[in-house]
C-alpha cells in the first residue's frame, strides 16, 4: 500500500512538471523554427544582393547603365518584398570602397513577421548588402578583340613567347586561347571572356582567368583616317637605299633600305610589303593603313606583310594623335584580310600594332627581341620563334593594357 501511494505521488509530480515545462518546450521549438526561417531568408537575400552587385559591376566594366542593370537583376531573383527601396550606389558611400567609382554597392531590406517571435518582438527586419568592384587583372600586351565563338589567340608550331605581361581576348569560345605544338608561352595572366584550357605549353606559374569581363579597345578613340587623292610611290628596289618622307603612298614595296623621316605614312590601298633582306629605319613614325575609298569600298583598305628576313628598326611617336602607335589599320576594314608582321634577330619594334577588324599573324625568327610592343587585333596568331619583352622606355607613349575583372569585395 505504501509503495502504491508513492508511485501515485511520483506520477502526479511528473505530470505537474510536464505541465509546467510544456510552454517552455513549445516556445523553444517555435523560437528555433522562426530562427531557422529567418536565417534561410537572409541567405536567400544575400545571394540576391550578391548577384545584383556583380551584375552592376559587370555593367560598369562594359559602360552600361549600372542602376538599370542591378534593378533588372534584382527583379529576376527577388523572392521577398522589400521594406524600403533597394539602395544602389556607384560609388559606395560607406565601407572600404567608399567613393570608388569602380565599385557598386547594393543594399536590400525586408520585414518578416515570424509566427512565434512575432507575438513578442513584432516584425523582424533583415538587411543584407554586397559590394562588387572592377579590379585589376594584371598587365597585358596582347589583346584580341573578337567577341565571337572562335579561338581568338593561338600559339603553335615552335613559337616561343616571352611576354613579361599578359594575353587577353574577348572571345566567348571555350577555346578562346590555345597553345599547342611545341610552343612555349611565358605570359601571365592569360584571360578570356570564354575558356582558357590548361596547357603544358604554358610556363610554370602562369595564371589563367577564364570567363573574365570583356576588355575595352584601348585605341577606340583613334579617329578614322582621312586622306587626299594624291599618292606617291614608296617602292625601294633591292640594293637601293632611299629616304622617304611622311605622306600618302599608293602602297609600299620595300626590298632595299628605306630610311624614314619622322611623321605619318598613309598607305592608300594595296599593301605595305617589307621583303626578306629589306632594312627599314625610322624614329617617331607611324603607318596608317587605309584607302581614300574606305567609306564606300572597305575591301580596298591596305594590309601589311613584313617578311621574317627583314630588319625592322622603327619606333612610334611619343606624342600627338598617334602617340605610341606603330601600325594602325582603318577600323572600317573587312574581316577577310590577314596581316603578317615578322622580322629577324636584329629587328627592333617599339610601339603598338593595331588591327581592330582583321587577324594579325606574328611570326618571329630565332632570337627576335622586341621592346615595348602592344598587340591589339581582332585575332592574334603566333608561330615561328619569337621573343617579346614589354620593358618600355620612359615617355615612350606605349605602356601595357591594364586588365580588369569583377569580384565581390564586401
Amino acid at each position: 500500500m505504501i509503495l502504491h501511494r508513492l508511485l501515485q505521488q511520483r506520477r502526479g509530480g511528473i505530470a505537474a512538471i510536464t505541465a509546467l515545462m510544456l510552454p517552455v518546450l513549445i516556445g523553444g521549438a517555435g523560437m528555433a523554427s522562426d530562427t531557422i526561417q529567418l536565417v534561410f531568408i537572409k541567405r536567400v537575400m544575400q545571394r540576391q544582393v550578391d548577384s545584383g552587385a556583380i551584375a552592376g559591376a559587370f555593367a560598369l566594366s562594359q559602360g552600361k547603365a549600372v542602376a538599370a542593370t542591378v534593378t533588372t537583376e534584382l527583379a529576376r531573383t527577388t523572392s521577398f518584398p522589400y521594406a524600403v527601396t533597394p539602395v544602389i550606389e556607384n560609388a559606395p558611400t560607406t565601407g572600404s570602397y567608399v567613393g570608388n567609382n569602380r565599385a557598386v554597392r547594393v543594399v536590400l531590406v525586408t520585414d518578416r513577421d515570424p509566427p512565434f517571435l512575432g507575438m513578442f518582438m513584432g516584425k523582424q527586419r533583415i538587411t543584407v548588402e554586397a559590394t562588387a568592384a572592377v579590379v585589376g587583372l594584371g598587365e597585358h600586351c596582347a589583346l584580341a578583340l573578337d567577341s565571337g565563338n572562335v579561338t581568338a589567340v593561338s600559339a603553335g608550331g615552335s613559337t616561343t613567347l616571352d611576354f613579361n605581361c599578359g594575353i587577353m581576348t574577348n572571345s566567348i569560345s571555350s577555346l578562346a586561347v590555345t597553345a599547342g605544338g611545341s610552343s612555349v608561352v611565358n605570359a601571365s595572366p592569360i584571360a578570356a571572356v570564354g575558356g582558357v584550357p590548361a596547357s603544358s605549353n604554358y610556363a610554370a606559374g602562369t595564371e589563367r582567368f577564364p570567363y573574365s569581363v570583356p576588355q575595352a579597345d584601348p585605341f577606340a578613340a583613334l579617329p578614322l583616317p582621312a586622306i587626299g587623292s594624291g599618292s606617291a610611290s614608296g617602292n625601294v628596289n633591292s640594293n637601293q637605299t632611299k629616304s622617304l618622307s611622311p605622306g600618302t603612298y599608293a602602297g609600299m614595296d620595300i626590298k632595299g633600305t628605306a630610311n624614314l623621316a619622322a611623321g605619318i605614312y598613309y598607305i592608300d590601298g594595296g599593301s605595305l610589303n617589307i621583303n626578306a633582306g629589306a632594312v627599314i629605319n625610322g624614329t617617331n613614325v607611324v603607318f596608317v593603313l587605309t584607302s581614300k575609298n574606305a567609306a564606300t569600298s572597305p575591301a580596298s583598305i591596305a594590309v601589311v606583310d613584313i617578311n621574317g628576313g627583314a630588319t625592322i628598326n622603327i619606333t612610334s611617336p611619343s606624342s600627338g594623335t598617334y602617340s605610341g602607335i606603330l601600325f594602325y589599320q582603318d577600323r572600317r576594314a573587312l574581316d577577310s584580310g590577314t596581316n603578317k608582321i615578322n622580322g629577324n634577330s636584329s629587328s627592333k619594334l617599339q610601339g603598338a600594332i593595331y588591327f581592330p577588324k582583321q587577324e594579325m599573324q606574328f611570326n618571329g625568327n630565332t632570337g627576335m627581341n622586341i621592346n615595348c610592343l602592344k598587340l591589339v587585333a581582332k585575332r592574334l596568331t603566333f608561330t615561328g620563334n619569337s621573343k617579346i619583352t614589354n620593358t618600355c622606355p620612359a615617355n615612350s607613349g606605349v605602356g601595357s593594357i591594364l586588365g580588369t575583372k569583377v569580384k565581390l569585395v564586401g
